[in-house]
């Protein structure tokens, strides 16, 4: 009897290892899609990686739910890139539950359309997932970031 519970508790301990390996990989999956989006210029269906009323923080600032900050802050202020570019991307996730929380690291450059002109920029954001029905999207998240050295 002894070894069959401990046999059922390396089983389940190894498949809730599993399971949240699984979960880690699907949240960067949904960061990942939010970044290709943006470099991408293009932020359809973006609105789909978040929950409804999400919260989005940038530099300090509310900047709403994902829908107000698509149409009045990162929507506009794509039109005016040339192009924009991560590199040096890290992201690290801890799943707890339904609930997980991202820490995001990179430098993003970008080229302007109007004079060419090259920000670059070393960034971080943290994000909250929460886990709805089988997948996962971001519940809030903030980012800042400082002229790169």
């Amino acid at each position: 009897m002894r070894k069959l519970l401990m046999m059922f508790l390396l089983l389940a301990t190894g498949t809730a290892a599993f399971a949240q390996n699984g979960d880690k990989e699907a949240v960067k999956s949904v960061l990942n899609n939010y970044k290709q989006a943006i470099e991408k210029l293009d932020t359809t269906g973006v609105i789909n990686l978040f929950v409804k009323d999400s919260k989005i923080f940038e530099q300090a600032s509310d900047e709403g739910t994902i829908g107000h900050y698509l149409e009045h802050h990162l929507g506009p202020e794509l039109k005016e890139f040339k192009s924009f570019s991560f590199s040096n991307y890290k992201v690290d996730v801890t799943v707890t539950g339904e609930y997980a929380f991202s820490t995001e690291t990179y430098i993003y450059t970008i080229i302007l359309f109007k004079d060419g002109k090259e920000i670059k920029s070393q960034g971080v954001a943290t994000s909250v997932l929460r886990k709805i029905k089988d997948s996962w999207k971001i519940v809030q998240t903030h980012s800042s970031f400082r002229k790169a050295k």
